[in-house]
């Protein structure tokens, strides 16, 4: 890997953490992600699940934890299988996990290799009455292909059917989404090296450079600050393209006076962080596109005030909604009567702001956490809000990742990276 080893009382005790709320007499089964072949002996990159990385720090594939807190062999309330290293795969692939890598990087004692799995299932399965399964309830997962989880969940099911079945899911929504300090160190390396991409491109963009010039450089700054690269697929919108919210193809030319909207981000340790920037082709923004980018960022900042100890994900967003609609108001895109005849399922502001402001962040972009409960200390949310005009020829979103204080307005990871139009004109006009 190329990241640092993360110290592993973490994993330590997000497991203390996990088995503190499972069933008495029960154990809880995570599997890794599998290698997904692309044709031929071609595979994708591989992906550690991270509900198995959270728990044990474990990074490759074919590993499965097993937790078992009550075992009367005490040496089965952790378990770790792991595919069995060799010399030959060390030569063709790079050396896998030893039993004694294994334990300095989860603190797991016990380790057996994948082979012994049906032998030591039997002994276990005896002992306990549930089984926790691992399925993903996140509220955006759309998972369609079967999973290494799936697979093995069906042959234990099949093989010991009389046992009770829990789900891991939601433990791990409520653990996962509260963050350990360590963690918040580990999101602010991410934020690090994610800043240095973006200072790196205040002295390169110009007219005539293309989207994927851009991609490239974010790409350079990221893998040589020991990140794998992008936390998700890159959006490097110029122009119109900004209007599309999930644009991808980054396959235009910049041209002078277009703004380009940017929401790039790196990843450290598996870890996320998530940044928009709208920065003008050219170096300065015109009147206009400085009046609205002034907009987003007040809303951006009040709705930042928001994100404390006990706010409710929807009421928050309705907050955010009202301070948006009075900004479009003063930038002439709404005006009163639309306001007073609006659909209250669909508010007249949604015309120019059509996505959520906030959502959870941490090992996924899209993180753990369920959102009918209120916020708490450590959690870390997006603050994203932006106004889309295609009919102007520009959008603009603006992006930081913040962690809720117990007391005050959150702290902002993302704190040094340019934000205030001044500052980006500056930096981008320096000889």
């Amino acid at each position: 890997m190329k990241y640092h080893a993360i110290n592993k009382n973490l994993f330590i005790k997000n497991r203390k953490n996990f088995t503190a709320k499972m069933k008495p007499n029960s154990i809880a089964v995570f599997n890794s992600n599998d290698i997904y072949p692309i044709s031929a002996d071609s595979t994708l990159p591989f992906e550690q699940h991270r509900d198995i990385f959270y728990l044990s720090g474990v990074d490759q594939e074919e590993s499965m934890l097993v937790l078992f807190p009550d075992a009367p062999n005490e040496k089965h309330r952790e378990i770790l299988f792991l595919k069995e290293t060799s010399e030959l795969i060390a030569i063709w692939e790079g050396e896998k996990l030893t039993k004694e890598k294994a334990f300095e990087t989860a603190g797991i004692q016990t380790v057996y290799w994948l082979q012994d799995i049906e032998k030591v299932f039997s002994e276990i399965m005896t002992q306990c009455d549930t089984v926790y399964v691992n399925t993903n309830e996140h509220y955006r997962a759309n998972v369609v292909t079967e999973t290494r989880e799936d697979r093995f969940t069906k042959w234990w099911k099949n093989k010991y059917p009389a046992h009770s079945v829990a789900k891991s899911n939601p433990i791990l929504q409520r653990l996962r989404s509260v963050k350990d300090p360590i963690e918040i160190d580990l999101m602010q390396t991410a934020c690090n090296i994610t800043e240095k991409g973006f200072r790196r491109l205040l002295g390169f963009i110009k007219p005539g450079v293309w989207e994927y010039n851009i991609e490239a450089e974010l790409v350079h700054e990221f893998i040589n600050n020991r990140s794998k690269g992008f936390a998700y697929t890159p959006i490097i919108a110029s122009g119109t393209n900004a209007n599309v919210l999930h644009y991808i193809e980054n396959n235009q030319q910049c041209q002078e006076g277009d703004l380009i909207l940017m929401d790039v981000a790196a990843e450290y340790a598996n870890y996320s962080s998530d940044l928009s920037r709208t920065i003008p082709v050219s170096g300065r923004y015109t009147k206009r596109q400085r009046a609205v980018y002034d907009a987003v960022l007040r809303v951006k900042n009040e709705a930042t005030k928001m994100l404390v100890p006990g706010t409710i994900w929807a009421a928050y967003h309705k907050e955010v909604g009202k301070i948006m609609t009075s900004e479009l108001l003063g930038l002439g895109l709404l005006d009163t009567s639309d306001v007073k005849s609006e659909n209250p399922e669909w508010p007249a502001y949604k015309k120019y702001f059509m996505h959520g402001t906030s959502h959870h962040i941490g090992l996924d972009t899209h993180d753990y956490g369920i959102l009918t409960e209120p916020m708490q200390a450590n959690m870390v949310f997006t603050v994203e809000p932006g106004i889309y005009i295609p009919d102007e020829g520009f959008g603009i979103r603006l992006e930081d990742d913040v962690v809720i204080q117990e007391k005050g307005e959150p702290f902002n990871l993302m704190a040094n990276i340019p934000i205030e139009a001044e500052e980006i004109e500056e930096l981008m006009n320096k000889s």
